[in-house]
């Protein structure tokens, strides 16, 4: 998506960003911290509603930042709508943030605190723009749907993606991965925060509508583990980097409005 090399290390990190990526400094950055007590409820949000029965998923790579699983959107076949949205969103992709053993890895936090992981579900406003890649640039273009992990018990249907993970260990590496719907990683409560954000990579377009759910998902640690065997290198690469604390910490709020679902 970009040609400049960015990443979560001491040098490419996310506090140096901005010297590629101007907007870092933005006024609507992404993730941040939310307080709840300070959320505003509004009765006129309703509920957000995830249309994803038909959901085909294409493949599974390893882009050098995270895991990325893709799906087909050449039609309706998958859309999120209600809460925020205007119209319906196609989900385009889902991929994880995480930290290292023991460490939490979450983008947004709550009141200061993190969560283990993190997974963002991404859409785009196929009803005003063409393609994924002119929606990413436009202001209403992207809808993220953010969920967090917590650790506990195994969950009983991410083993499906961690199982696939060491085909994915190197940056660059791409296997098919059909027929997997992501309903199976919704919590049962789909009550919400809002608020207007940014992608949380460079290049950090200002163009996504955030939905972060209440409720985490339980996942194990020996599930999360799977993550942290993949590496932020490629194959052919001298020193092997192994991906973790692939996030970017919580940006200044600036003045923006967080609304509350329930």
């Amino acid at each position: 998506m970009t040609g400049h090399c960015w990443g979560y290390g001491k040098q490419d990190g996310p506090s140096s960003w901005y010297e590629n990526y101007p907007v870092a400094q933005g006024n609507r950055q992404s993730p941040i911290d939310i307080t709840p007590h300070q959320a505003v409820h509004e009765p006129s949000l309703g509920p957000i509603v995830l249309s994803y029965d038909q959901c085909t998923s294409i493949n599974i790579s390893n882009n050098g930042h995270s895991v990325v699983v893709e799906f087909d959107d050449s039609d309706n076949r998958s859309v999120i709508e209600g809460g925020p949205l205007d119209n319906p969103y196609r989900l385009k992709q889902f991929h994880f943030h995480w930290g290292g053993k023991g460490s939490n890895g979450s983008e947004h936090t709550i009141d200061g605190i993190g969560y283990a992981s993190e997974l963002h579900l991404v859409h785009w406003n196929a009803v005003k723009y063409k393609t994924f890649g002119e929606a990413a640039t436009a202001p209403d273009g992207l809808a993220v749907l953010g969920i967090f992990l917590e650790t506990g018990d195994d969950h009983r249907w991410l083993h499906m993606i961690t199982d696939t993970l060491y085909m994915v260990k190197y940056k660059g590496s791409i296997t098919d991965f059909k027929g997997f719907n992501p309903k199976c990683l919704l919590p049962s409560s789909l009550h919400y925060w809002t608020y207007l954000g940014s992608l949380t990579t460079p290049p950090l377009h200002e163009t996504v509508t955030w939905i972060i759910l209440k409720e985490p998902i339980t996942v194990s640690e020996k599930q999360l583990g799977k993550f942290r065997m993949l590496l932020f290198s490629g194959e052919d690469e001298d020193e092997r980097m192994r991906m973790e604390n692939n996030f970017r910490p919580p940006q200044p709020l600036k003045g923006r409005k967080v609304r509350s679902s329930n």
